[in-house]
């Protein structure tokens, strides 16, 4: 098999969904067929989603991309040559230079969909375990300064100061102290993490190797959601053969250093995402949440300090142990350092995951990367941030993408996740899906989330019925929101209001208020 030529066909869940295993086969089975030797690599997804399954030849020219493939293709492949790169209606030519790819910056992801996640040595020969080389020579201290330095903050939403929380709980005495990942990816439109799992899964072993380097910690667990059975597979054979390599275990590389790492799956409760019912699910117990203070920093696992992260804040730090904090703190704009995947979802023609530095506009993205509506009808709304993200008329799409910027909007970046709506999306029933979706994921621990989310529907139900007493309906739906921001106990009762408020205010028409009235309420 020395020289057999290498064909990459994604095992991301996106692609498998989309066929890729009926291909790999057919691959394989033609291959054996016309006796030219082949070997399939199984490899995370480029991101590009729309051509998925996107397979690539390794030529002498590079990469070269043809998708989407359906197993019906592949003997015309064969015979148009693409083996050696060769001109066919699928053909895409080099993966780098497609476009989508080219005009990214690729440093969280620079491997995903270029190596095999499984392969120890592939992850190695593309930068794999310098950062963490590195961080076996360094004290405590400077690893916390360095993550500190480089402006990284939280990529799951809240946008904390990674260093911050690190040196938190470095300097919390304890006589145990806990890594904890938050992969419970849930919100609408995103995926990103579990990209991040299934392409490249070294790059969060290493990332949580580095955190407990930092902080003093021995255990460490990723919190999966069950949906994610292909991540939850691929983690447990990396884990074990970082383990097997030195990587993990009780003595890192020779330095004495101990750090054991488990993937624990949850049952997909929305709620879990937020760390404290993430922490009480992971301990055993119902998945509610936990007043604060104590921090999780502080208290947080069966007690102990401990650092939790979301799976993109974790992968990155590696990158920046690698290549130094200055490096990763010049991408990006004002206090948004570094770059955040984008994941380009909902009513877009080219879906996919973009990594960009800070700053760019969300225009740019639906239209420079996502290439419209795949309806071919103009888009009229955008949801950033998830389901508790608001919602952005077109007049807000040339905001920088900008964790404060969006602040300033009353708007949030969060995970990255942007779901796109055309024309025809009827917005006050976008407004009652919010509540909706509150109702139902609450875990019932305060009553403005718990309670506060049903009296939402029932408002926005009797506003869109019209009547006299609309204008009352919209004072009391505004006090609503203002209980549930003010007195919610976590983000899910205290930020629902904004996908509601955002849609009251930008599209008011969808309610039966006129513009002007509609502010007037206001």
């Amino acid at each position: 098999m020395g020289n057999a030529i290498r064909i990459y066909v994604p095992r991301d869940a996106a692609a498998v969904a989309a066929g890729a295993d009926a291909v790999a086969h057919r691959i394989d089975a033609e291959a054996r067929h016309r006796n030219q030797p082949v070997r399939i690599i199984r490899n995370g997804s480029r991101g590009l989603l729309w051509l998925e399954p996107m397979v690539e030849i390794d030529t002498a020219a590079g990469r070269i991309a043809y998708g989407p493939v359906v197993p019906e293709d592949v003997p015309g492949l064969f015979e148009a040559g693409w083996l050696e790169g060769g001109a066919h209606a699928l053909c895409h030519g080099p993966t780098d230079d497609i476009p989508y790819l080219r005009r990214q910056e690729r440093l969280t992801f620079a491997r995903v969909g270029i190596i095999d996640p499984l392969d120890l040595d592939d992850y190695a020969a593309h930068g794999g375990w310098l950062g963490l080389r590195n961080a076996l020579e360094m004290r405590a201290e400077d690893i916390v300064e360095c993550v500190t330095a480089s402006g990284l903050r939280g990529r799951g939403g809240a946008a904390f100061p990674t260093g911050i929380k690190w040196k938190t709980v470095l300097t919390s005495p304890a006589d145990r102290k806990y890594i904890v990942c938050n992969a419970d990816e849930g919100d609408s439109g995103t995926f990103s993490d579990r990209m991040l799992m299934e392409g490249d899964p070294c790059a969060l072993i290493e990332g949580m190797a580095i955190a407990a380097l930092a902080v003093g910690a021995t255990q460490g667990y990723i919190y999966v959601r069950s949906e994610y059975p292909h991540a939850i597979a691929i983690l447990k054979h990396a884990i074990a053969r970082a383990q097997a390599a030195g990587w993990l275990g009780a003595d890192i590389q020779g330095s004495n250093r101990h750090f054991d790492l488990e993937v624990r799956s949850g049952a997909g409760a929305y709620i879990c995402g937020e760390e404290t019912s993430l922490l009480e699910s992971l301990e055993g117990k119902r998945g509610v949440i936990r007043p604060k203070p104590p921090l999780p920093a502080i208290q947080g696992l069966f007690g102990k300090p401990t650092v939790v992260n979301n799976v993109i804040s974790l992968a990155t730090v590696p990158a920046i142990l690698a290549r130094g904090a200055a490096w990763y703190r010049d991408f990006g704009v004002g206090r948004s350092h570094g770059t955040l995947p984008f994941q380009l979802a909902g009513n877009i023609r080219c879906g996919g995951l973009v990594e960009k530095a800070f700053g760019l506009t969300l225009r740019e993205l639906l239209e420079d990367f996502g290439g419209g509506s795949a309806s071919g009808r103009p888009l009229r709304a955008v949801q950033v941030g998830g389901p508790l993200g608001a919602y952005l008329p077109e007049s807000q799409w040339d905001v920088p993408l900008d964790y404060e910027a969006y602040q300033k909007i009353s708007a949030m970046i969060g995970h990255g996740g942007i779901v796109a709506f055309d024309d025809t999306v009827d917005m006050a029933r976008m407004a009652h899906y919010a509540m909706e979706f509150c109702a139902v994921e609450s875990c019932g621990k305060c009553t403005p989330c718990r309670i506060g989310s049903t009296r939402g529907m029932e408002v926005i139900e009797k506003i869109a019925a019209g009547g006299p007493q609309r204008e009352a309906q919209v004072h009391l739906l505004r006090d609503l929101c203002d209980t549930m921001i003010g007195g919610s106990l976590c983000a899910l009762g205290g930020m629902t209001p904004f996908p509601v408020m955002s849609a009251l205010e930008h599209f008011p028409e969808d309610f039966g208020l006129e513009p002007s009235r509609a502010a007037c309420a206001a």
